[in-house]
């Protein structure tokens, strides 16, 4: 087995599960092929990859990551109004996930968040922005 331990220049391979404090799977691949890429890549979060930081291959590990370390705090500033006329042909209901493009042609998405006649309230924080994350993980191998 591999005995090298994971640093700042390391490719890793794992299995991992995302979930929420309630214990709904947000995503992984515990029982699946392992993910593989490399300490600071931007594949994972700063917050996250903290977390291996030592670790080895066969070694596993449970940690509960905060918003600030995680996905981050909302934004109010990244709640939007809209007028409902800018929805043309769309099905809007809260829940809606919408695209916009910045001004950089950048795909912006957001989320429905109440419609009041014709006031259309977008949030365009991420999904699990404010959320704390239990993030498991099992190092499969380190290089």
């Amino acid at each position: 087995m591999n005995e090298l331990t994971i640093t700042k220049t390391s490719t890793v391979s794992l299995n991992f599960n995302l979930s929420l404090d309630d214990g709904q799977l947000v995503d992984g691949n515990m029982y699946k092929q392992a993910a593989s890429f490399e300490i600071g890549d931007g594949t994972l979060l700063p917050g996250f990859e903290l977390n291996l930081l030592g670790m080895k291959a066969g070694e596993t590990g449970d940690f509960m990551i905060e918003p600030v370390n995680g996905f981050g705090v909302p934004n109010i500033n990244n709640i939007q109004l809209f007028s409902r006329s800018q929805f043309s042909g769309i099905a809007l209901e809260i829940g809606t996930v919408v695209s916009f493009s910045d001004a950089a042609k950048a795909e912006l998405p957001g989320v429905v968040k109440s419609i009041q006649g014709d006031r259309i309230e977008v949030d365009f924080n991420h999904p699990l922005a404010g959320k704390s994350l239990r993030f498991e993980v099992k190092i499969v191998e380190v290089s």
